[in-house]
C-alpha cells in the first residue's frame, strides 16, 4: 500500500490537468493552466495516451505553425514521423527526443508511420513547449534529434533516469538548451527512492504512470506538482512509478500565448496569425496538401505570469 498522504512543505502548487478525449486516445494538459502557466521555460505540458490504436488507424497532427518557442517530443511507446518546413523527416521512437526550435517561424506535422498503421499499435508520449529567452525568440528555425542511446541513462539500482535536457546527478544531456533547463524521465523501482535536488530555480514533478510519493505524500497520477524553490525532497515508490521532472530558470518577463504561438510580444502573435491565415509561412516538403486552419473567432491572448 502507498503511504498515508501527509502534507509536505516541498510542494507549493498542485495542478490537475484538463483532459481532452480525442476518440482513440486522451490528452492530459497540465500547462498552461489557469493558476499557473510556466515552470522554468516550460509553458506547455501534455501527456498523450497511453492508448491502443487499431490496425488501419493512425494519428495525424496536420501541418501547423509555431513561433518563438521550442517543442520537445518524447515517446514512451509507439512512434511518430516528424516533418517540418526545413525539410526534416525524422522518425521518433521510445528513448529518443525531438527538439524543434520554431524561432522566427516553422511549420511541422506529426503522423503515425505506415508500419504502425498496418498493425495494432500503442501510443504514449509527453509533448512539451519551452518559451525561448527574448534574445533567441527570432532565431533561425532549427531541428535536432537525439536517438535511443544518445541521452544519458543513470541507473542507481533502485531507479533509472534518462536525462532529456540539462543536467541531473552529474550527467548532462547533449540536447540544446536556450534557458537553463532540467528535464528528466525517472523510473522508480518498487521500493525505490531518489533525491530531487534544489539546483533549478523552478521545478515540477509529474507522475505519468504507476505510483510515487514525495517526502511521504502520495502523488496523484497525471498531476503536476510544483516544488518550493530551494527545497530538497525525496521521491519514492511502493510498486514502481514513472515521474517526469521539469523546470529551469524563472523568466523575468511575461510571455503571451495564443493558439500555437508564444511570444514576449502580443503584436508578434497577431502578426503570426495574419501570416498563417495568408499562408505566408513556409510549406512542408511532401506534406503540404492539408493544414490546421486558424481558430474561428477573435483572438484573445493570455499573458503569463
Amino acid at each position: 500500500m502507498m503511504p498515508t498522504p501527509t502534507p509536505t512543505d516541498a510542494i507549493t502548487q498542485t495542478i490537475i490537468p484538463v483532459t481532452h478525449d480525442l476518440g482513440d486516445f486522451r490528452v492530459h494538459r497540465s500547462l498552461p493552466a489557469r493558476e499557473r502557466t510556466m515552470v522554468g521555460p516550460f509553458i506547455f505540458f501534455d501527456q498523450a495516451g497511453p492508448a491502443r490504436i487499431a490496425a488501419g488507424q493512425g494519428i495525424d497532427v496536420r501541418p501547423h505553425p509555431h513561433i518563438n518557442l521550442a517543442t520537445v517530443t518524447y515517446m514512451y511507446e509507439g512512434s511518430f514521423l516528424h516533418r517540418d518546413s526545413l525539410g526534416t523527416e525524422q522518425l521518433i521512437e521510445p528513448g529518443a527526443v525531438n527538439l524543434m526550435t520554431a524561432g522566427s517561424g516553422i511549420v511541422h506535422s506529426e503522423r503515425s508511420p505506415d508500419e504502425e498503421r498496418a498493425k495494432l499499435s500503442k501510443l504514449s508520449a509527453i509533448q512539451t513547449w519551452l518559451a525561448l529567452p527574448e534574445r533567441d525568440e527570432e532565431m533561425a528555425p532549427a531541428f535536432e534529434h537525439v536517438g535511443d542511446g544518445g541521452l544519458p541513462l543513470i541507473d542507481c539500482g533502485h531507479a533509472r533516469a534518462r536525462v532529456i535536457m540539462g543536467s541531473l546527478w552529474g550527467e548532462t544531456s547533449p540536447v540544446t538548451t536556450y534557458a537553463n533547463s532540467i528535464y528528466a524521465d525517472i523510473q522508480l523501482s518498487p521500493g525505490g527512492s531518489v533525491p530531487i535536488d534544489a539546483q533549478a530555480e523552478e521545478r515540477a514533478v509529474y507522475v505519468s504512470g504507476g505510483d510515487a510519493a514525495l517526502d511521504g505524500m502520495m502523488l496523484r497520477p497525471q498531476t503536476l506538482y510544483v516544488l518550493r524553490p530551494g527545497t530538497r525532497a525525496t521521491l519514492m515508490s511502493v510498486d514502481g512509478g514513472r515521474v517526469m521532472l521539469c523546470g529551469g530558470e524563472a523568466f523575468q518577463t511575461p510571455r503571451h500565448v495564443w493558439w500555437n504561438f508564444v511570444s514576449s510580444s502580443k503584436d508578434r502573435l497577431m502578426q503570426a496569425r495574419e501570416d498563417w491565415d495568408a499562408m505566408r509561412f513556409p510549406l512542408i516538403p511532401g506534406d503540404h496538401q492539408e493544414f490546421i486552419p486558424i481558430p474561428e473567432g477573435e483572438p484573445k491572448t493570455v499573458s503569463y505570469p
